[in-house]
């Protein structure tokens, strides 16, 4: 069977079914397992499933953003939008274009940059548009992933090098469009189960030589979201809290500007939805997917679904205003997909294929058309921003 990469779709073999580790990927594995096991003793014996996804994630030498494993495109993992071509950059292009002519000027930040891709193709468009920020800042923590980067701009935009600076942490107070790709799916997570009588937050141990699931009396933070959804016994999701907080952390210093967010997920109503009852998270390995986390440590992605009501509650309560949310199908065309398309030389057979393939995966609502969603915050500016006009969907959040 054919499984999909990083767009959601349920798909969830026995991990055993999964290609092998090879024997360097097995022995990573195993010390970032004694990275973890020691911190569940350390802790009393469990640590709760977003401290696990943590160092999983970002533990740092160990773990899977963290380390050198190959993982965007078709060598690694999954694939995300920026890999696919120019097609998806040159769209963001317009917004970032129109927010920076409101500024002024100002900066863009890609938090967690990728490959490099994006950051490159969208400078480009933007030199091309007459508008190049002032910076382009990329917070990024992985060294590794800085270093490919850098290749990647040095590779296709030698001449824009001096726009780029690469950050440790959020800066102080700025002006500046705020861009976000996939990036809130990849924040760490709480789990929960609801039970006869009450919300129950799911734990890692190590039991047996393995991880393995241990239930705990949920958080108060949990409890006061989830039990006003009323779910019934059994249900098993996330929450992300941690993204909520990301969102009010670059609320607090964006001066004047707009955050522009590209991920999958659902408003509430749709992200607890009863059929989605044993939760959103997803696994990728080798661009297949599976729903064991507590698997191949260090070597796959782990990911879950955004709830985007949360993000906009997060945005608002820290004075951002909701622009716009809608599909990326609706997105990508009232970014100008469609024109820049018809430029296109359709006598190029192999150039118009590939952008005939990239607008189909973008756009089709079997691929990542109408599973991500993009939402854009803002403060300080007025005109709306190109790609909502045709289809905006915040009154569903």
């Amino acid at each position: 069977m054919k499984l999909p990469d990083r767009h959601g779709q349920t798909a969830r073999p026995d991990p055993r079914a999964l290609p092998p580790p090879t024997a360097e990927e097995q022995a990573h594995s195993t010390r970032l397992q004694q990275r973890l096991r020691e911190e569940i003793a350390a802790r009393g014996g469990s640590i709760s499933f977003a401290r696990f996804m943590e160092l999983a994630l970002y533990a740092p030498g160990l773990g899977y953003y963290a380390a050198g494993k190959h993982k965007f495109g078709a060598p690694g993992d999954f694939i995300t939008a920026p890999e696919m071509g120019s097609l998806f950059a040159r769209c963001l292009a317009r917004p970032c274009r129109s927010i920076l002519a409101q500024l002024g000027g100002g900066d863009i930040l890609e938090a967690g940059a990728g490959s490099g891709a994006l950051a490159a193709d969208l400078l480009l468009e933007l030199e091309a548009l007459g508008r190049l920020p002032e910076r382009y800042l990329i917070l990024e923590l992985s060294n590794e992933l800085r270093d490919r980067q850098a290749e990647t701009l040095r590779r296709q935009a030698p001449h824009l090098l001096e726009h780029i600076h690469w950050l440790d942490t959020l800066p102080g107070s700025f002006r500046a469009m705020v861009l976000a790709t996939e990036l809130l799916d990849a924040m760490p997570v709480e789990r929960l189960r609801i039970a006869e009588d009450a919300v129950r937050q799911l734990h890692v141990a190590w039991q047996n030589d393995r991880f393995c699931w241990q239930e705990k009396p949920a958080d108060e933070a949990i409890r006061r979201r989830i039990e006003p959804l009323a779910l019934p016994p059994g249900y098993t999701s996330e929450i992300n809290l941690q993204a909520e907080a990301w969102v009010r952390s670059v609320a607090d210093i964006l001066e004047q500007g707009a955050m522009l967010l590209v991920d999958y997920g659902f408003p509430r109503a749709e992200f607890y939805h009863p059929q989605r009852s044993d939760g959103t998270l997803m696994c990728h390995y080798r661009h297949r997917a599976h729903d064991n986390p507590l698997a191949l440590v260090g070597l796959q992605d782990v990911t879950t679904h955004v709830d985007f009501t949360a993000i906009a509650e997060a945005g608002a309560g820290a004075g951002l205003s909701p622009l716009g949310y809608t599909s990326q199908a609706a997105f990508l065309i009232g970014c100008g997909l469609e024109q820049l398309m018809s430029a296109s030389d359709p006598e190029d057979v192999r150039a118009h294929l590939e952008l005939t393939q990239q607008v189909k995966k973008l756009t089709s609502p079997h691929e990542m058309g109408e599973l991500y969603k993009v939402i854009a915050l803002g403060h300080g500016v007025q005109d709306p921003l190109p790609g909502f006009a045709g289809h905006d969907r915040r009154g569903r959040l």
